[in-house]
């Protein structure tokens, strides 16, 4: 019994032993993101799970609320209390605002040892760095200017799939006689400018998106081409249904998972919520590029930005993380689920359906034609004081009936010019 009893003291110290070994580089990651939907979350949960097999630990930040103003608001007072999150879901410029502000970490480690200048494209890239460095790893890449359309819906209403502005608004019609929803869509700004971008990408092409919602040349805003992009949008309007105040994006999706609706102008994201209720593209659904987009892309990149930390293992946990973001098998995971395309450049794709693999080819083929434009409504194109002015004209011009184009259009040219 005796010589039993060593064995087992032994047998236990040694299992302590390594139990301490490993909590020495085992660290916590806290993760903040807006990723709490059906297909988001799948996608969310596919990176918690490759940081857990790698002996850390987890820590879930998740706050509601499809366009992450309400994560940004809890961030803010997260940092300036001296306690950031590991890692914060943050995109576009304003990766540079926080970049400027001291409280980013340098992860040139991790992306020189992973290689990240060879694998992604340039365009990206920069937007991960701050002064040459990189503060962020991307996830993935949305394309914004989708339509999709519920088969179900079509076949009721005898309609076809429009490529235009004009074919939209005869689908439209059908739909709405056949007693649908013509507009799937969800009250919110980011969600109405989501709408409006791509109104102003297919009635003014690429050249005029740029110039107007990048650039903001006050010729463009103040022009006849604006002028068309927003009654076109607001015409929109007259088809979606009166219960679209406050509606969460995903909500609209579902209703066009349904068949109640027949359209739905979103980002690709939209997808993860079909297939996460069984949906097959083609088969019950339709993507193709909002009306008059099709040589276009409007692109939206997650990213992770990286808090400096003080702590050597959370340290080592969040470089883990990077490395695990950037890594083929999770860009592989979580587009699957996300719905969005892998980052990394000359990724496998045949496990992708052709929704993705059209996203793939026409992402590559816009960034050489000049057509690759960045998404204002998903803070990808300008500061976020300007994108913030211009988004809140659009909804109130979306919601109020008695606000003129013309005032619209003012508005909008003095809301470009908000530091």
């Amino acid at each position: 019994m005796k010589t039993l009893s060593k064995t087992l003291i032994a047998r236990a110290a040694l299992a302590t032993a390594a139990l301490a070994a490993g909590a020495v580089h085992a660290g916590e990651v806290e993760v903040l993101h807006w990723w709490t939907s059906g297909g988001e979350a799948k996608a969310a949960s596919a990176l918690k799970a490759t940081l857990q097999g790698q002996g850390h630990t987890w820590k879930d930040f998740a706050v509601a609320g499809g366009g992450g103003d309400n994560a940004m608001t809890v961030l803010k007072s997260r940092v300036v209390s001296g306690n950031a999150p590991a890692a914060a879901q943050i995109k576009g410029p304003a990766l540079q605002e926080w970049a400027a502000e001291g409280v980013l970490a340098n992860i040139d480690g991790v992306a020189k040892a992973e290689k990240w200048d060879s694998v992604l494209p340039p365009v990206v890239a920069n937007v991960m760095k701050y002064k040459g460095n990189y503060i962020a790893a991307p996830v993935n890449v949305h394309r914004v200017n989708w339509l999709w359309t519920s088969n179900e819906a079509f076949k009721k209403a005898g309609a076809k799939v429009p490529t235009n502005w004009d074919e939209f608004f005869v689908a439209a019609e059908k739909l709405k006689k056949a007693g649908l929803i013509a507009v799937a869509h969800g009250g919110q700004n980011w969600q109405d400018f989501t709408t409006f971008e791509s109104v102003a990408l297919g009635v003014g092409g690429a050249d005029f998106y740029k110039k107007a919602l990048v650039q903001l040349d006050q010729a463009s805003l103040t022009g006849a081409t604006m002028t068309k992009v927003l009654d076109t949008f607001k015409k929109v309007k007259g088809y979606t249904d009166k219960n679209a105040p406050g509606r969460d994006w995903n909500l609209a999706t579902a209703m066009v998972i349904k068949g109640e609706a027949g359209m739905q102008l979103m980002g690709d994201w939209a997808k993860g919520e079909f297939q996460a209720a069984g949906k097959k593209p083609g088969a019950d659904f339709g993507c193709s590029a909002a009306p008059g987009t099709a040589k276009s892309f409007t692109f939206n990149v997650d990213s992770f930005a990286m808090f400096k930390l003080k702590n050597d293992a959370n340290i080592k946990a969040q470089n883990d993380l990077a490395a695990a973001i950037m890594s083929p098998a999770f860009q592989e995971t979580f587009n699957l689920n996300k719905g969005s395309i892998p980052v990394r450049l000359g990724m496998d794709l045949a496990k992708f359906d052709d929704c993705a693999k059209l996203s793939a080819k026409d992402f590559v083929d816009t960034a050489k034609s000049g057509s690759l434009v960045p998404s204002v409504a998903h803070g990808m194109a300008i500061p976020s004081a300007a994108a913030g002015a211009i988004q809140d004209v659009v909804s109130q011009f979306w919601n109020d009936d008695k606000m003129s184009t013309k005032d619209a259009q003012a508005k909008i040219a003095a809301a470009a010019k908000t530091k």
